[in-house]
């Protein structure tokens, strides 16, 4: 189990894309990771884009940042609600500082954009969000899979296993 005692956060909201929740969760699972689904409210149901249901376990407000090794920000519509939020903000600045995983696919950069920390960063993401990002002050790339140091970037569903490969990869050095 090669996550073993690691703990993520993984981001919910309504209209996440299914997949880039579901995927990223079940493979840190499968390697030994603690995952525990964050959102404004705990024990909430929230429905992803194509009707897939996920519950959080805990509201933004119950968890302390600290106590966690990654996080995972889902892509669909979840991201521009879920950056509304100042202690979605607060988690991403926090985890950055730290230089602990955060992994982000698709429209989930948005999150990374309005906590403000991809100033000079290298990262991937759906090609319809590449201006946002590179005017954020990041070099795109369109490629699977990006890699800065600790945040671990990808462009949508067909780059899952590439994506999880590495995050897990990252998340296992730390």
């Amino acid at each position: 189990m090669r996550l073993e005692n690691k703990k993520v956060i993984a981001l919910v909201d309504h209209d996440f894309e299914d997949l880039e929740l579901w995927y990223p969760v079940h493979r840190v699972r499968e390697e030994g990771a603690q995952v525990d689904l964050v959102g404004a409210e705990a024990h909430k149901t929230y429905i992803g884009k194509y009707g897939v249901p996920a519950e959080s376990d805990y509201a933004f407000s119950d968890i302390d940042v600290a106590e966690y090794d990654a996080i995972l920000v889902p892509g669909g519509w979840a991201p521009d609600k879920l950056r509304r939020f100042p202690e979605v903000i607060s988690f991403v600045q926090k985890m950055d500082q730290a230089e602990k995983v955060i992994g982000q696919i698709c429209h989930a950069g948005w999150v990374l954009i309005s906590a403000d920390i991809l100033k000079g960063k290298k990262v991937t993401s759906t090609p319809g969000i590449k201006d946002d990002m590179t005017n954020a002050g990041a070099t795109w790339i369109d490629t699977p899979v990006v890699t800065d140091v600790h945040i671990v970037s990808s462009r949508r569903p067909p780059d899952l296993p590439d994506y999880m490969r590495e995050f897990i990869a990252v998340l296992e050095k730390k």
